[in-house]
């Protein structure tokens, strides 16, 4: 993998992330979201992309799947793909505990320090030049 594609898998799990944390943002602030018949899903949609930090969320995730198409058309898919979704969970899971006061436990952070040595493994075995 190239540097540039590593960065931009970088900014791909970065874009990801915040996302992520709009859309829940987002979600706490239109008052929820659960499944129902058509009509409410429909109005709990609606709902949803009126309320300013979901709209804003779903555009970035739009902006990291841009940017991720990139990384998918000029890099080993073997390869960024395993360290998109491993960055994602650990910005995301930093991002909840950060943003949302969401608890980290010890088997949690453990696991968390796991994925990153894995990542780590992964692009130092196939080489990101």
């Amino acid at each position: 993998m190239s540097a540039t594609g590593f960065l931009l898998v970088l900014f791909a799990a970065a874009l990801t992330m915040i996302a992520n944390l709009m859309l829940r943002a987002g979600i706490d602030a239109a008052g929820g979201f659960a499944l129902g018949g058509a009509i409410d899903v429909l109005r709990a949609l609606i709902k949803l992309f009126v309320q300013p930090l979901f709209a804003l969320g779903f555009a970035t995730y739009f902006l990291a799947s841009v940017v991720w198409f990139r990384v998918v058309a000029s890099e080993p898919l073997s390869l960024a793909y395993p360290i998109l979704v491993s960055l994602t969970f650990a910005l995301v899971t930093a991002g909840a505990v950060f943003f949302f006061n969401e608890p980290l436990s010890v088997r949690k952070a453990a696991g968390l320090v796991v994925i990153l040595a894995g990542i780590a493994i992964v692009t130092l075995e196939k080489g990101v030049t």
